[in-house]
């Protein structure tokens, strides 16, 4: 069995020999850039610019079709044009009478403008009867996550979010990023909320619809 002394020589030499692999690499990145003529560098500079135009573009077309922002639907059709628009879509399914949707509403505003790449929308579930029973939405509010035309993931009420009505922004966000629907720049590290036990109803944190 080895000793701790050969152990550590040994990974001292694996460490040194990957810093080795490292220099050379950047080495030779340094040298072929040095090599490179004026068409050369034109040519990668021709390359960035078309990259951002088009990702510029992309962005664009996103805004243009209601990303960047939380906006309601009005009906089913324009539910399903909204998720053959975009890719990634997240929809609250809410009824005027229920106070935890418009918790979700202020929570959602907060979030839409961060994440272009989806597309954040409502509909209220009581002018959507078809929609609703098809996507089997029970509990008010649901928020039901789409990707590319399919629905993958549902928060139902509250008992995601902690269960109770002081959930933080930062909570429902990284819940979304959990389900894959819109990506943390950063790892954003969020305590576990404690979940509040009330007296009375099953369950505070949903409403049945």
């Amino acid at each position: 069995m080895a000793s701790a002394q050969q152990i550590s020589s040994l990974l001292g030499a694996q460490l040194a020999n990957a810093v080795k692999i490292v220099e050379e690499q950047v080495d030779e990145e340094l040298k072929r850039m040095e090599n490179m003529d004026e068409d050369d560098l034109e040519v990668i500079r021709r390359k960035r610019m078309e990259e951002m135009k088009k990702a510029q573009n992309k962005r664009q077309e996103m805004l243009t079709s209601g990303h960047g922002k939380y906006s309601e639907v009005a009906d089913e059709k324009e539910f399903f044009e909204s998720t053959k628009k975009s890719n990634k879509v997240v929809c609250l399914f809410y009824t005027g009478s229920s106070m935890r949707s418009k918790i979700v509403d202020k929570h959602m505003e907060k979030i839409a403008p961060k994440h272009i790449g989806t597309r954040f929308i409502k509909i209220d579930a009581e002018k959507a009867k078809f929609l609703s029973t098809r996507l089997n939405i029970r509990v008010i509010p649901t928020i039901a996550i789409i990707v590319n035309q399919n629905t993958t993931d549902y928060i139902r009420g509250f008992d995601d979010l902690g269960g109770h009505d002081e959930f933080k922004t930062e909570v429902l966000e990284a819940r979304l990023a959990r389900s894959g629907v819109i990506n943390l720049e950063k790892k954003q590290e969020v305590k576990k909320e404690k979940k509040i036990i009330r007296c009375g109803n099953e369950s505070d944190s949903a409403e049945d619809w």
